[in-house]
């Protein structure tokens, strides 16, 4: 290891180096996790993964960063800000007709743009320091990347999971550079949750089983990302018109009020998926989603999850005949799990269409009373 270089000044360059990439807070920390062990293995072992197998198949891997990449001994963590310059949360949320995308995926995907933007970072400290070894993460390891952005006084993990910052709340993304030079580490800031609780109680199928603990197996990101099977009938009418992701236990957190808009113009919104109806993206056919979600992080899912979705989105809308029309018309081609799902949701129309017209026949009735007793003779 190069003795001449002067470390504490390499890493205020390497955090001003970041704020000129884009990132909006740098942070250093050592790669000890072992106090996370025991709580990511009682985790595990409660399923809380569901059918996430890769968390299973690394174990307490995720917690041992020099597993991943051997000599590492520091961690580079960055955070970049993401929520987009109109995110129109309760706006869309309150239409039930319309589909709510999760506000981190309105835009790119931001895996390529972070990751590329610490290489660029790693670049540049290895011009300064040719002994460096870096290898960048963007949820592309087994690694937990939460707990390090708190070790390296990013924020602190709050009760919902996610990583909260006393001035800018949870809006933002996180990647680091596993690194092996001693560089000075910094001061992890207190959890300030105190003693609030309403991620907990805001969550629509109360997924946060415990402060700082989610059952995946509950949680409407898990549920319309990470699934590929079919979503719990008893889940669908909670998740409403979320077709992608679920921001409502950052909605609610109070440090959210300090949250700030992204710059970054791959991040805003496109397609109009911030302001879309459900009918909208149910009409694409499987060429179209393709071609509407290059570059975006819904591709991912793959066309039949995607129409799994809308269809349970459709299912919890209020009653339309032309939802009933494009179910029904949709279900003609569409996948055995698709159509599973295209099921449940003309049950659910059915079932508020005759909800609809049973008051209707209700007051006909009595307004058909109204009238006989009016013509009847008074002394009938």
């Amino acid at each position: 290891m190069n003795s001449s270089i002067n470390y504490q000044a390499l890493a205020e360059k390497i955090k001003r180096w970041g704020t000129e990439l884009g990132f909006a807070q740098v942070g250093i920390c050592d790669i000890d996790l072992a106090e996370h062990e025991e709580k990511l293995q009682a985790w595990l072992d409660n399923s809380y993964h569901g059918n996430m197998d890769y968390m299973a198949k690394h174990g307490l891997a995720r917690a041992r960063p020099d597993a991943i990449h051997p000599g590492s001994i520091r961690v580079i963590s960055a955070r970049m800000n993401y929520l987009p310059q109109q995110a129109k949360f309760a706006k869309i949320l309150n239409k039930p007709k319309h589909a709510y995308v999760s506000r981190y995926a309105l835009g790119r995907d931001y895996h390529k743009l972070v990751r590329k933007r610490l290489k660029q970072l790693g670049d540049r400290i290895k011009q300064y320091c040719e002994t460096l070894d870096f290898r960048p993460f963007v949820d592309s390891a087994p690694i937990l990347e939460r707990p390090l952005a708190e070790k390296a006084g990013l924020g602190w993990v709050g009760k919902h999971s996610l990583l909260i910052n006393q001035q800018a709340g949870s809006w933002f993304f996180l990647g680091e550079l596993l690194v092996n030079i001693p560089l000075p580490v910094d001061t992890q800031v207190p959890e300030q949750c105190g003693q609030c609780v309403a991620c907990l109680k805001i969550c629509p199928t109360q997924a946060i089983v415990e402060p700082y603990v989610v059952d995946a197996r509950r949680c409407i990101s898990y549920l319309t990302i990470e699934l590929r099977d079919a979503i719990p009938v008893q889940l669908r009418p909670l998740i409403g018109n979320r077709i992608y992701g679920c921001d409502d236990c950052q909605l609610i957190c109070p440090w959210n009020k300090y949250g700030q808009l992204s710059q970054e113009d791959d991040f805003q919104a496109r397609q109009d998926l911030d302001n879309i109806e459900l009918l909208g993206v149910f009409s694409w056919d499987e060429e179209t989603f393709l071609e509407k979600t290059q570059g975006s992080p819904i591709r991912r899912i793959g066309f039949d999850c995607w129409q799994r979705n809308i269809a349970v989105g459709l299912g919890n809308a209020t009653y339309d005949p032309d939802i009933v029309a494009a179910l029904n018309q949709k279900r003609e081609s569409a996948s055995e799990m698709v159509k599973e799902h295209i099921d449940w949701a003309l049950d659910q129309q059915l079932s508020k269409a005759q909800q609809q017209i049973i008051p209707v026949n209700q007051r006909l009735q009595a307004r058909l009373v109204r009238s006989i007793e009016k013509g009847l003779p008074r002394d009938a």
